[in-house]
């Protein structure tokens, strides 16, 4: 793990000696620049003085109460420095102690005393007054974490206070303070969730009855023996040595166990907590509230259960006694607390030990006796005394029991020499946890026997000053079980039964083509069907290979194995050879005695002494597979026997199936295997006879042709001229057709999943609203299916209540329910700037909907109905009132705007008027309406034609009530009138006795009051009533908004989280339960050194084009930076300067993928807990008024909100893993300052968040500096972090495996609940997807066929990085479709889904208990994640997939992004090949199952590379044809002329190639989801925007990178970087990322074309030859060129000389010693042979044949030039070698000539080169002129030594060390750089010449950027930055 420079350790902690209370972590203050901060302030505290750091915290704290006492305490912590370290010898101490010295000076002329005159009465007043105020009744008024900071401060007070103050002057009162400070501050620790020891006011969590019952149970100790502690007397004078004993007093189980076995107070209050939570969960799941007194007796048992479910099923395994003892008279219960107890606090202290379940399995057997020894006091079974109850100190566990195992771990990591040893040389994790798996694991006793076998193998490491080589030496202990050999073999290892299928049904389908008809009625025929019985030869032989690589690729196993094991090796091995000898013979006595299949079948009963050896030899021999076919339809049977533990069952299976731990049993129902086996047969039917038809039938007739043609006129010398049959073409020709045949399975597959997924999909309900229009259709439905699925089922499923509801109030109720959520989702989406306040208001829902008759939809759904329906109105020509209100109520929507318009408007005027007589005017009007509308009569007593009018008056109304004029009495006088207006309008003009009602008013009145004096008196203050605000909006909206609404959203993400959510509420998802019964959950992510929140220079700093990112996303989201700019400009929120700062701060970083936009969506799953808490404790009655709390007093509504928050936080944590936070605070630099800050103030802004980390310190060991290392959980605080708890580890964790994977292992101790959700750094969340999560979590209860329960939840992803450039488009589209119908078809029907990425969620218990959510092993794990669902599968598990739920995900949008991403999962893929998972998955999975297995995970890979290998086995074939002349002298027969058989097989390689694999998936997707029409579209616009180009050469990378692994290892994680491309990558960086793996293969393929081209005369008329050459040029060009294509600016002149410039400069740099690859070429070079530097010696040599054939090209082509005049003497080839050697002596002639006579002599080597130019050109002149050479031979001669220079440049690379010693090294190096230079002119020019026509490169942006240009953007704008800011300037 790279660590941040800097001081390394961390600052301020207390040592371990202090009590508890005073743990808390010490961290300085946040450093703002603007706050004027001193020097030390920002000065770290060493390491080595960590115990002092919390003095200077509290001096921080209490500076501006009084300075003085903070300069007492500074001062204080100076001397306590000086005595700690008085040398200043520790790293940093005495610049520390410098700079305090300085501020100390200063500080004691600037402080004032403010309380007395003197020091002493200072702090002694201060101390006093501190305790007075702040502690002394704090308990009653202040919470427990604020009681706990000020309990540190005033023991750190008075610390200072008794340096400060004499011992005398300390009176009776201050040391009383004191004792109370002390006692109060072992009550108030820092807690995490559960403030368990807090004293006076209870928080509202520690109220909950299920709390309390499991505290009340966990503190049952009553009964238990009390551990005794022994101690020494003390005092002098006591002359007795006698030890004396006190009994340890223990709170609760887990302190009796600490007590008892030394685990740390960290540990255990950790697992203390993690324990109640755990029980309370599961005990108030549907449990009564009312009597909840105690746990139910269940509880505990159902927790046990799964816990020791793996503990159980080891020691069956092992046939050992379970420890899980209960003997009849015990307090069950407790029993098993104090056992579930006993495990959870072991692996909490495990550390790297947790990836090792069966290792703590023994730890925890052993220690179960022990606890039950004590118990029941029983005799130790070596030393025969009885058990023990003696308190150890509480690191003894650790140092004992963890350190131990620990140091074989950390010495075997050594071994790996950083993942670079080979697999077989070192034991990983998997290997030291299966040693358990056998009863061998017994011999290391208990105490631990250290000279045991286990831990013995350090005597093999050699000291640090020995050769590392010798590293793998001495006793090198055996690998466990398995092998993890580098070689290809692994795949038919572990996939043997696929490949014997495959073989045996090509040799099949062959032997029936060959037949005379050729048609599939042949395998009737005798002969026909006798020579397919050879295919059980065949099957016997690939057994005996299965037999020969099970012995040898377990060879380093072999000394781990059993006997029993090995014997079944051998007896396996014999049993193939026997079978492989008896089968042949069998076979060849056949011969004499034919049978046909129906003669056969005849026969067989009536005859069957008659019948051939073979027949029965084959019976006998298949017998072992029928008895597999028949179980294979009995798996509950299947499963029983592999589960079995008998001896019976385990001696019967030992001959099929070894006995392993894990891999037992996992076969899925009857019902789940026909569904895959019916998928399976249907693909392998449609395989095989398109495989028989096209590829292998058509090349049969061609063939036989070919095998009967005399040959012997070749065109060079060849070796074997008497070669029978002319096997050379055959196998030319046949070779990239079988390679084909193996391959193509992979198609079908993509075509078959995309048929089922689509059709699984649409049966799922997906994509059934899509757009806004079937949302607008729909809507009606969604918030009653809201309420069926995302409101308790309790609500729901009352059929009697709803019975008795009429459906209105049902209506209403389920829109009360739903409002809230929407509203808060729609809320959450403008704080997010999707949208804008217009958008905002027409999407909402009326919170307050009771004041309206009708249900109130919200406005967007209302668009332009209320001007339609007055239109409507206005034109009516009916006479009746029926007619009219049935043409609005035809529109549902239009008759509840109409009403509510009506009702909302009767609202807002009746609140507005003060006067009794205007009101009564206005009800009189309203009367009037509502009569004649019941009495029919509304068309006669009102006028039409006046509503427009009406409406206009209306609308200006509304908009006065809603604007914010300054002058109120102006604003009042214009409502006024307008107020008038309409009234007059609504009596005179709409009403036709509308005069009578005002004179009624006038009546009344008895007074003659004019009209204009009426509506005058209105009350204008009544707009700060937010209820009556919302009204006035929503009314102006209904009036005013016209079709446009129809389009709101505008924004596409909007629109996209809308439509999903809408749909999702219709999709099939399990009932939400009640937030106390749903299942408790954490989410955890890893985090190293990503961006956490950008900073304000990073937002500004422009590239070379003058871009910064700020400009770069105003460019890309302008709707959304508008929207920001409207809320922050908004002075309602009343932001400042540096607010508004600090928010565009977040609204960069919640576009890009840092940490604070993952930690921002992951606390969306708090906000959603506390809404549904709130919803459901506020009850049916609160919901429909609206929110709650607003009927509520103070106290009432925070007691109600306390209680929400309560359950909330019962329910759900967060923690992020920061591996590195600690190096961070103490870090100098300033990015990592940065990166420390922001994490803090996150966790300040969200108080739930919780951060792990690995804290480093250097404490003292026998006067030498140590470094220990701590797991420590920390929390925000007031100002700064808080900790929590801190647990030693034996070492440092992440120096064993794979980063990552050890980063959540440290953290995943901190995690709580049953289930655990794994998020990575790139990801997001939605407000409204974490609403559903207590619905996903539900599928871990829910009943499934088979009563199996899922172990891993797969979820859904968002890719939300696709909406700019086209690579990001290709990516994200890709993407998508794997994580949507890709894994839809993984999980069901195909049963073969793992772990691929981070939002899956896990069952907690059942993995911590099997070994955590990763596995950690350096390089085999590289691919961590899929490892974990290996696991899960492995050992019983069952993994789903579910897309009713979303989460975001950000992915690589750069080319050379995505091609390190591929490179690493490649690289993955190439060690999950040679792993053991992907071996026993293969092997213990049912044939279709494991075809499902290897067509999903590493058969993707390997068909990649095949893909690839089959143009190269193509091309060189036919260049064998071609140089020897066969070719054409076959292309003489007309028969064959005609034949298109090979073309036509050959077509289907090009369609893998294309990348149309991988769109087909993708189309169907799209087609699901968007409509096929935008599919189609969507596809037809990737073509043109070079798709097939991107997905061409991500197959090179694919296939480049997964051969490079499992040839040579080199794995490693690549850090792909996850920022915004906007930049123009250097021709030089993409030479140095694409040389090996793109370029190089590309100019092979192109020589062999052209060679073929120029050579060859091969089918020039045939159409399909044209199609699969030009997919050849094709591949070619885009692995060519295509790094270039998708770099933007590639083609801009400047960048192109700039380009240029760089590269020529990086060529000529010399490397060496610490210059890095990107600045010196002979960096890069070495660099890119590491590889080879620890590949083992059959990786060389494979290397080595590998570059045999680039001498075939020389050899070839010689012999065609004129100068050979046709000869066919070997002589011709052995010239051509004195040709090349003498070329490359000259060359090293005039390379030494440079080195040694270039400056001293330079007369001398002008004169060197004069004479080498004069004798070469005498040499040509001889050979033109003499011998015939030609210009065509000068160019073939290039072709033909270019290769062969490069042959001999790659066999060098291999030989380095031999080349070395030799001492030309030198020259191959020089050689390397000639050969680059010339492939980089060759591939620069090409896009040198193009950069010429400015056109190009604006097609190129064209071509990038398409999205944007369709989304209406300027890309050109960002290409060209600082010429547009600059125009726009001025």
């Amino acid at each position: 793990m790279a660590s941040s420079s800097g001081t390394k350790a961390d600052s301020g902690q207390p040592p371990r000696s202090l009590s508890r209370g005073m743990t808390r972590m010490a961290t300085r203050v946040l450093d703002f620049p603007s706050e004027g901060e001193d020097a030390l302030d920002n000065l770290v505290v060493p390491s080595c003085l960590a115990s002092i750091a919390p003095i200077f915290r509290v001096a921080n704290e209490i500076e501006k109460d009084n300075p003085r006492v903070a300069y007492l305490c500074r001062f204080h912590g100076f001397e306590k420095a000086h005595t700690m370290d008085p040398t200043s010898s520790g790293r940093g101490v005495r610049q520390f102690k410098t700079h305090l010295l300085h501020r100390l000076e200063r500080e004691e002329l600037e402080t004032k005393h403010q309380l007395a005159k003197s020091d002493t009465k200072e702090i002694l007043l201060y101390y006093h007054q501190f305790y007075e105020k702040n502690i002394k009744d704090g308990e009653y008024t202040k919470k427990p974490e604020e009681m706990a900071r000020i309990c540190q401060i005033a023991t750190v007070l008075y610390g200072v206070l008794k340096t400060v103050v004499p011992q005398a002057q300390i009176d009776a009162q201050t040391q009383r303070i004191a004792a109370d400070v002390k006692r109060k501050r072992e009550q108030y620790v820092n807690y995490n969730i559960l403030p368990l020891y807090t004293v006076g006011v209870k928080p509202a969590i520690m109220e909950l009855p299920e709390i309390k019952a499991a505290l009340r149970a966990l503190q049952n100790v009553n009964n238990l023996p009390m551990p005794r502690m022994h101690f020494k007397p003390t005092n002098p004078d006591d002359k007795s040595t006698m030890p004396t004993e006190r009994i340890k007093p223990v709170n609760d189980i887990l302190d009796w166990l600490s007590a008892i076995f030394g685990f740390q107070k960290g540990n255990v209050a950790n697992q203390r907590e993690h324990l109640i939570l755990l029980l309370a969960n599961i005990d108030v799941r549907h449990r009564d509230l009312e009597n909840y007194n105690e746990l139910n007796s269940g509880t505990v048992q159902r927790l046990k259960d799964k816990i020791f479910k793996n503990y159980q099923s080891w020691f069956n395994y092992l046939h050992c006694k379970s420890n899980l003892r209960f003997p009849e008279g015990s307090h069950k219960q407790q029993l098993e607390l104090i056992y579930i107890a006993l495990y959870l606090l072991i692996w909490g202290e495990a550390s790297n030990v947790r990836f090792m379940p069966e290792c703590l399995c023994y730890i925890f057997h052993n220690m179960a006796n022990e606890v039950y020894g004590i118990l029941y006091s029983n005799a130790h079974p070596v030393s025969g005394e009885t058990y023990q109850t003696i308190a150890r100190d509480e690191e003894s566990f650790l140092r004992e029991v963890i350190t131990p195992i620990y140091q074989v771990l950390y010495k075997e990591s050594k071994r790996n020499k950083m993942g670079k040893a080979s697999h077989s040389r070192w034991r990983n994790y998997d290997d030291l946890n299966e040693y358990f798996w056998s009863d061998k694991c017994f011999k290391l006793g208990w105490p631990m026997d250290a000279k045991a076998d286990f831990f013995r193998h350090s005597d093999a490491m050699p000291p640090a000053n020995e050769r590392s080589n010798q590293a793998t030496g001495g006793r090198r202990k055996p690998k466990t079980n398995f092998v993890e050999v580098r070689t290809f073999c692994h795949l038919y290892r572990s996939f043997d039964r696929m490949w014997i299928f495959f073989i045996l049904a090509l040799q099949a389908m062959i032997i029936v083509a060959w037949s005379p008809s050729g048609s599939l009625i042949s395998l009737f025929d005798a002969d026909v069907f006798r020579s397919v019985l050879s295919i059980f030869m065949t099957y016997a032989f690939l057994n005996l290979l299965q037999a020969t690589l099970d012995i040898v690729l377990s060879w380093n196993a072999w000394r781990s194995l059993k006997f029993t094991q090995i014997l079944r090796y051998l007896l396996k091995f014999a049993v193939a050879v026997v079978w492989a000898v008896v089968l042949p013979i069998g076979y060849s006595s056949s011969m004499q005695n034919p049978t046909g299949l129906l003669k056969f079948f005849s026969s067989w009963t009536r005859d069957w002494r008659n019948q051939s050896f073979y027949n029965y030899a084959v019976a006998i021999y298949m017998a072992p597979n029928l008895l597999a076919a028949v179980l294979f339809f009995l798996p509950p049977l299947r499963r029983h026997i592999e589960r079995s533990n008998w001896r019976i069952v385990t001696l019967f299976m030992w001959w099929a199936q070894p006995k392993l731990y894990v891999g037992r049993g996992m076969h899925e129902d009857i019902f789940s295997l026909l569904k895959y086996t019916l998928f399976w047969i249907m693909l392998l039917i449609s395989k095989l006879a398109f495989s028989y038809y096209v590829e292998i039938l058509p090349l049969v007739a061609p063939t036989k042709l070919i095998m009967d043609m005399p040959i012997s006129n070749y065109q060079w010398h060849e070796f074997f001229p008497n070669a029978t049959h002319n096997i050379g073409v055959v196998i030319a020709i046949w070779a990239p057709i079988v390679l084909v045949y193996f391959m193509d399975a992979q198609i079908w597959y993509a075509i078959f999943s995309t048929l089922f997924g689509g059709i699984h999909g649409a049966f799922s309900h997906l994509g059934e609203i899509r757009t806004l229009g079937m949302l607008r259709s729909r809507f009606e439905s969604v918030p009653s299916a809201f309420s069926d699925r995302l409101m308790p089922s309790s609500e729901n499923k009352n059929a009697k209540k709803k019975k008795h509801l009429v459906v209105e109030a049902l209506v209403r109720k389920n829109i009360a329910n739903f409002s809230q959520v929407w509203n808060e989702f729609i809320i959450s989406m403008r704080l997010e700037d999707l949208i804008s306040n217009r958008d905002r208001d027409l999407l909402l829902v009326p919170s307050s909907s009771s004041d309206v008759s009708v249900v109130q939809w919200p406005p967007f759904l209302l668009a332009s109905k209320i001007p339609i329906a007055l239109d409507m109105a206005k034109d009516f020509t009916g006479k009746s009132d029926d007619d009219l209100f049935r043409k609005i109520k035809s529109d549902d929507y239009m008759y509840s705007a109409v009403i509510e318009c009506y009702e909302t408007l009767r609202d807002i005027i009746f609140g507005l008027l003060e006067d009794d007589s205007d009101k009564m005017i206005v009800r009189q009007i309203c009367y009037e309406v509502d009569s004649s509308i019941q009495q029919r009569r509304f068309l006669t007593n009102f006028r039409m034609s006046g509503l427009p009018f009406l409406s206009e008056r209306l609308e200006k109304f509304l908009k006065l009530l809603l604007a914010e004029e300054e002058n109120v009495e102006t604003s009042l006088r214009q409502i006024i009138n307008v107020l008038q207006d309409i009234m007059e309008i609504i009596t005179q003009d709409v009403m036709i006795n509308g005069h009578e009602i005002l004179e009624a008013a006038h009546y009344i009145e008895g007074q003659n009051v004019k009209k204009e004096q009426r509506f005058q008196k209105i009350n204008i203050f009544l707009a700060q009533n937010t209820s009556w605000t919302e009204k006035v909006v929503r009314l102006h909206l209904l009036l005013t908004v016209k079709e446009s609404a129809i389009n709101v959203p505008q924004n596409l993400e909007a629109r996209r989280r809308i439509t999903f959510f809408a749909n999702s509420l219709f999709m099939n998802m399990p009932n939400a339960p009640k937030v106390r019964d749903m299942l408790s959950f954490s989410v955890l992510t890893p985090y190293y050194k990503e961006d956490v929140l950008y900073s304000d220079d990073e937002l500004t700093k422009e590239n070379e084009d003058g871009i910064s990112i700020l400009f770069y996303l105003q460019k890309i989201y302008p709707d959304e930076w508008t929207n920001f700019n409207d809320r922050i400009n908004d002075h309602r929120n009343g932001y400042s300067v540096k607010d508004k700062s600090e928010l565009i701060r977040q609204w960069v970083s919640y576009r890009g993928q840092t940490l604070s936009r993952t930690v921002r969506g992951m606390m969306y799953y708090r906000k959603a807990l506390d809404l549904q808490c709130v919803l459901e404790t506020a009850g049916d009655s609160g919901v429909s008024g609206g929110y709650p709390a607003q009927f509520l007093t103070e106290k009432d509504e925070k007691d109600f909100l306390d209680r929400a928050q309560a359950l909330a936080d019962l329910k759900f944590t967060y923690v992020v893993s920061c591996q590195i936070y600690g190096e961070q605070k103490n870090s100098s630099e300033a990015r990592d300052k940065s990166s420390y800050t922001n994490i803090l103030k996150l966790m300040l802004t969200y108080p739930s968040l919780r951060v792990a980390y690995i804290d480093k310190r250097e404490e003292p060991v026998n006067g030498k500096s140590q470094k220990t290392y701590f797991s420590v959980l920390i929390k925000g605080g007031d100002k700064w972090d808080e900790e929590i708890y801190r647990i030693k580890l034996p070492g440092p964790p992440t120096d064993i495996g794979e980063g990552k994977p050890e980063n959540q292992n440290h953290a995943i101790v901190f995690t709580r609940g049953e289930a655990l959700q794994t998020i990575d750094m790139n990801q997001d969340n939605y407000f409204e997807e974490a609403f559903k999560m207590r619905n996903v979590l539900e599928e871990f209860l829910k009943p499934r066929r088979g009563q199996r329960k899922p172990t891993i939840l797969g979820l859904r992803e968002h890719i939300f990085t696709g909406s700019v450039s086209s690579l990001a488009w290709f990516m994200s589209n890709q993407e998508t479709s794997f994580v949507t119908i890709g894994q839809r078809i993984l999980a069901n029907p195909l049963r073969v889904r793992f772990h691929y990425g981070h939002p899956d969620i896990f069952d907690r218990i059942f993995h911590i208990t099997r070994g955590g959510i990763s596995k950690a092993s350096k390089v085999i794990n590289l691919s961590e994640d899929i490892f974990s669902g290996f696991n899960s599968v492995l050992r019983g598990g069952f993994i789903t997939h579910h897309e009713y739920i979303q989460v975001g995900k950000g992915r690589d949008v750069g080319m050379n992004q995505i091609s390190l991403f591929e490179a690493k999962v490649a690289n993955g893929n190439g060690e999950q090949t040679l792993s053991r998972d992907v071996y026993r998955l293969g092997r213990r999975f049912d044939f279709y199952r494991m075809l499902s297995f290897y067509f999903t995970t590493v058969g993707f890979y390997f068909s990649s590379m095949v893909t690839v290998l089959t143009v190269y086995v193509f091309l060189y074939g036919r260049l064998y044809m071609v140089m020897s002349g066969l070719e054409s002298e076959i292309l003489d027969s007309p028969s064959i002329h005609q034949t298109k058989g090979f073309e036509e097989a050959l077509a289907t390689q090009s369609v893998f190639q294309l990348g149309l694999l991988l769109v087909l998936p993708m189309v169907m997707e799209i087609g699901l989801e968007k409509g096929f029409r935008t599919a189609l579209g969507d596809f037809i616009i990737m073509q043109l925007q070079l798709a097939s180009v991107f997905f061409t050469f991500q197959l090179g990378t694919k296939a480049h990178y997964y051969g490079r692994t499992i040839l040579h290892g080199g794995s490693k994680y690549r850090a792909t970087g996850r920022g915004f491309v906007v930049f123009h990558a250097k021709f030089a960086d993409n030479y140095r990322l694409y040389s090996r793996s793109h370029f190089v293969k590309g100019l092979e393929l192109l020589i062999l074309l052209i060679v073929y081209g120029v050579y060859g005369s091969s089918y020039r008329s045939s159409n399909l030859y044209f199609f699969i050459t030009f997919s050849m040029w094709f591949l070619v060009a885009s692995w060519l060129f295509a790094p270039f294509v998708f770099n933007p600016s590639t083609f801009d002149w400047q960048k192109t000389v700039d380009d240029w410039t760089d590269w020529k400069r990086w060529m000529g740099n010399r490397g060496g010693i610490g210059i890095s690859i990107d600045k010196s070429w002979e960096s890069w070079w070495d660099d890119e042979q590491e590889h080879l530097k620890h590949t083992v010696i059959r990786g060389r040599i494979l290397e080595i044949m590998l570059a045999f054939r680039f001498f075939f090209y020389q050899y070839g082509i010689v012999y065609h030039l004129d100068i050979a005049h046709f000869s066919k003497s070997l002589l011709v080839y052995g010239l051509s070698w004195v040709v090349m050697v003498t070329v490359l002596l000259v060359l090293k002639m005039v390379s030494m000539g440079r080195r040694r006579f270039g400056t001293d002599f330079q007369l001398m080597f002008r004169i060197l080169k004069a004479l080498l130019f004069l004798g070469f050109m005498s040499v040509m002149t001889v050979l033109f002129v003499v011998c015939g050479l030609t210009i065509s031979d000068l160019f073939a001669a290039i072709i033909a030594f270019l290769p062969t220079g490069w042959a001999l440049l790659l066999i060098g690379q291999v030989c380095r060390p031999m080349l070395k010693g030799v001492g030309i090294w030198e020259s191959i190096k020089e050689l390397g750089r000639a050969y680059d230079y010339i492939m980089g002119v060759v591939i620069f020019m090409p896009v040198a010449i193009l950069s010429w026509f400015p056109f190009v490169s604006e097609f190129q942006t064209r071509l990038l950027f398409n999205q944007a240009f369709s989304r209406g953007l300027q890309i050109s704008m960002i290409l060209a930055g600082r010429k547009d800011k600059t125009t726009a300037s001025s």
